[in-house]
């Protein structure tokens, strides 16, 4: 068995989109012909990028959340 933590601060699906979008425009960009070709593209640009320890860097915060969605939380009733 093997466990993937998500992260605390943020929301994995979002790092996952945001990779996937690096990804397509730093590596995919191109045409490439074959499975041959594309897994070690694939490969090399995932080395790169974990070598270089890139990082999301989060700007929307709880408090921006609260301003942006409190229309749509659900007030709690007093019982």
């Amino acid at each position: 068995m093997e466990f993937h933590y998500t992260p605390k601060h943020a929301s994995w699906l979002n790092m996952a989109e945001i990779e996937i979008g690096f990804l397509s425009r730093q590596c995919l960009n191109r045409r490439v012909s074959n499975l041959e070709l594309l897994e070690p593209a694939v490969a090399a640009w995932q080395q790169a990028r974990n070598e270089e320890k890139r990082t999301i860097e989060w700007s929307f915060t709880r408090q921006d959340a609260d301003k942006k969605l409190g229309r749509h939380y659900v007030s709690q009733l007093a019982c």
